[in-house]
């Protein structure tokens, strides 16, 4: 499994605001503002490259029962996890587990990488607003694997 793997990535964008959609699989967008599950919010106007796990890097018939995350968002510093939901209530917590699976599945083929910034994005268009991540959990996350974790629908690329 390549997670860098060139065929399932957009060319990089470098727009100060884009929207991430789902479809079959993950996908940017400039259109439609109402349609993003998440904002990405890109001021320094870095390339910021859109990379499809679910349904591309991990096809839907490989690995059954392990949970992935939908997209990767990565510059020369940053990768950034993110899983898309649109639900009202009780998402978070599989949110969360899709997002540690992919971390393991990341980190077990790849290690850490060279980034200076790791996330990993819960976002969720129908529950815009901050959602607190317990903080023992994040605290052990970066511990094993040098990811914080963070629940908000709004991406900030630093």
């Amino acid at each position: 499994m390549d997670f860098h793997n060139p065929s399932c990535q957009e060319a990089p964008r470098s727009e100060p605001k884009f929207g991430i959609c789902d479809g079959a699989i993950a996908y940017s967008s400039l259109i439609n503002p109402t349609s993003w599950i998440a904002e990405v919010r890109n001021q320094s106007g870095l390339p910021v490259t859109l990379t499809a796990i679910d349904g591309c890097v991990i096809l839907r018939h490989e690995l059954p029962g392990i949970r992935r995350c939908d997209c990767m968002l990565t510059t020369g510093d940053h990768l950034y996890l993110v899983e898309l939901k649109e639900e009202k209530s009780g998402w978070k917590n599989g949110a969360i587990a899709q997002l540690l699976s992919t971390i393991q599945l990341y980190s077990d083929t790849n290690g850490r990488g060279d980034f200076k910034h790791r996330k990993a994005f819960t976002c969720n268009r129908k529950s815009r607003r901050f959602q607190e991540i317990d903080h023992e959990l994040n605290r052990k996350v970066f511990r094993k694997y040098g990811f914080r974790i963070d629940a908000q629908a709004t991406i900030v690329v630093i």
